[in-house]
């Protein structure tokens, strides 16, 4: 009766690993996963960049996207610390584009703390802060916290404008003037002015803030109000793929397609003459791991 009732224990645990590790049903997914050519604890060795690119509309692949960042900041760290001496030869900057679609990083509100000592640096991208609050819950304040400067682009999320309106930018103190006239058999004219406080700027005003514009605040000093770099002014604008579609667009078929389909007569190559042997003697321990049908009972018989 004990197994009976330690099985029946078992079977929720064992529904809700099933259901995580469904993914890894995909033949193509685990041999993703069988090996390792990102070397994410040499990001910081030298110059690289690493692209994490997902579908935004499907979310079934998000956790490998959040398992590859829980592991990038813990190579990096633990390299910075035995290799490095504490920090990292070249900084890392992590742009981490629709955080909101990658799941959630396990400790992520203790790794923003811990990882800026070690040369690496995380700009986190959401389009309202309700996204955050909904992923990591309590622990969203203490993301937010932890970073050393905050750009509103605009938007119109209720939460986001109050929380920016009143404790982002605080208040200022304004001159408000009053007049009063009274008629009567002897006419009478008051005029006052008190000064009071109000809003840097009020929910209103930021939900209908200009396209062009933006707020930045650095931490230790008072907010900005700033117009948006324009991008096609910047010197690198002409390689992007909007500057020329043709030249600059990326295409993951022309990077991973290694197939010499046709042979440019222009183009000079290296040409190396390999020996090899017709038949290489094979040992017995090598003859039984290259044995190809392991599961029969009956190979070693």
């Amino acid at each position: 009766m004990s197994l009976i009732r330690s099985l029946m224990l078992m079977r929720p645990i064992l529904i809700s690993c099933g259901a995580r590790l469904a993914p890894f049903d995909i033949p193509q997914l685990r041999e993703i996963m069988s090996y390792d050519e990102l070397e994410l604890d040499k990001l910081g060795d030298r110059r690289t960049a690493a692209f994490f690119i997902i579908s935004d509309t499907d979310t079934t692949y998000n956790f490998i996207v959040a398992l590859a960042f829980s592991q990038m900041f813990n190579l990096l760290c633990e390299r910075a610390d035995n290799v490095h001496g504490g920090r990292l030869p070249h900084h890392v900057r992590v742009l981490w584009d629709e955080a909101a679609n990658t799941g959630q990083v396990p400790n992520l509100e203790k790794l923003v703390a811990v990882i800026r000592s070690r040369e690496v640096s995380l700009t986190l991208f959401y389009q309202q802060l309700a996204q955050c609050k909904a992923i990591y819950d309590k622990n969203a304040e203490t993301i937010l916290g932890n970073m050393d400067s905050v750009v509103f682009l605009g938007g119109r999320e209720a939460s986001t404008i109050k929380e920016i309106s009143e404790n982002w930018l605080g208040k200022a103190t304004i001159s408000m003037q009053t007049e009063g006239r009274s008629r009567g058999q002897s006419e009478s004219y008051n005029q006052n002015t008190q000064r009071l406080g109000r809003e840097l700027m009020t929910p209103a005003e930021l939900a209908t803030m200009p396209g062009d514009r933006c707020i930045l605040q650095l931490r230790g000093l008072p907010p900005f109000y700033s117009r948006k770099y324009d991008l096609k002014q910047h010197p690198n604008y002409r390689y992007t793929a909007e500057a020329d579609k043709k030249k600059n667009a990326f295409s993951l078929e022309r990077l991973i397609n290694r197939r010499m389909k046709t042979l440019n007569p222009n183009e000079q190559y290296t040409v190396y003459e390999a020996d090899v042997p017709d038949k290489t003697p094979i040992d017995e321990d090598e003859d039984i791991l290259n044995y190809d049908d392991l599961d029969d009972p009956d190979a070693f018989v």
